[in-house]
């Protein structure tokens, strides 16, 4: 009898042993597969950077003339006899497409996050975070479509102008897209605003708007900030909405109703059509490396004060 009451027990205390070793390597396994995960996205990011720096180093360090590249509105690289590759009149279809698209999402965007974060409740503020999330998840051709379609006529009967391919084409458009990543980011932001905060607000007589304007937004400023920051860097790095809605004319704007053509689109319509290897392809190449630049700063900004807020 002891002999048999000894077996049962070394017996559980195995197999007790072998699924401590299972979940051990499976606790280990999906850690490396964790750690990989991470990883890529930095060497991803680094490879990209070091390719397109390596494509158009030739150009920086050969034809490139910092004053003309960055202060001359004269984009013609494609000129046998004296081409020129001044990106000031791309830099300006640029960040007016993006300056307007901002005045559209920002509305849009925090009026949706303080409406869904302090106002909606139950069904209707999911129904309301699945529609934004949809919104996000419409390919950027399709957007481009629309503006080329529906938004160009709709801009020439309403406004009495030649062209509906235009800075407020672009904008609207690329303000309808930046709008659903603008208004996540925000609703998290008030969200990671402490209960407290509204309680003491509530407590001292203070209406419901009163506590969000009041107490909640001046709270959730660097969150905001963030958000915004975030839908500026989605607008300067958009291309085939701009491409497509912007009428994509090299031309300084004067007013929102002039076609401008933005750095991305001029990337994506001339690249493939240029001499691998040539001053043109390397200049393309060169605009890469400066949108890289200014996204990768703008999306880290954003980064660093969504974390800040985070932690505070």
């Amino acid at each position: 009898m002891a002999a048999s009451g000894v077996a049962p027990t070394r017996s559980v205390t195995d197999a007790d042993f072998d699924r401590r070793n299972a979940a051990w390597f499976i606790d280990k396994a999906v850690e490396v597969v964790v750690f990989i995960g991470g990883i890529s996205a930095i060497v991803f990011v680094i490879g990209i950077f070091v390719f397109i720096t390596r494509e158009g180093l030739g150009f920086i360090v050969g034809r490139f003339d910092f004053a003309e590249f960055f202060t001359s509105p004269y984009w013609y690289p494609a000129e046998d006899e004296d081409p020129e590759y001044g990106i000031l009149a791309l830099i300006a279809g640029t960040a007016s497409v993006t300056g307007l698209a901002m005045l559209v999402a920002i509305p849009f965007s925090l009026g949706a996050a303080i409406f869904i974060a302090e106002f909606a409740t139950g069904r209707t503020r999911e129904t309301l975070k699945i529609l934004i999330e949809l919104l996000a998840a419409i390919p950027s051709v399709v957007w481009g479509f629309i503006g080329l379609t529906i938004m160009n006529p709709l801009i020439i009967q309403l406004f009495d102008v030649p062209v509906g391919l235009n800075v407020l084409n672009a904008g609207f458009i690329l303000g309808l897209m930046a709008a659903p990543i603008m208004t996540s980011i925000a609703e998290d932001a008030l969200k990671a605003v402490p209960d407290r905060y509204r309680e003491a607000a509530e407590a001292m007589g203070a209406t419901r708007w009163q506590v969000v304007y009041k107490t909640v937004l001046p709270a959730a400023r660097n969150g905001l900030l963030g958000a915004v920051l975030l839908g500026v860097g989605r607008g300067f790095g958009e291309t085939m909405a701009v491409l497509m809605a912007t009428g994509h004319s090299v031309n300084i704007p004067g007013s929102i109703f002039d076609s401008v053509r933005a750095l991305t689109a001029t990337i994506a319509a001339e690249l493939g059509e240029t001499a691998v290897g040539s001053d043109h392809y390397m200049a393309l190449f060169t605009i890469g490396i400066s949108l890289f630049l200014v996204t990768f700063v703008i999306n880290l900004t954003a980064d660093l004060i969504v974390r800040g807020v985070r932690k505070g």
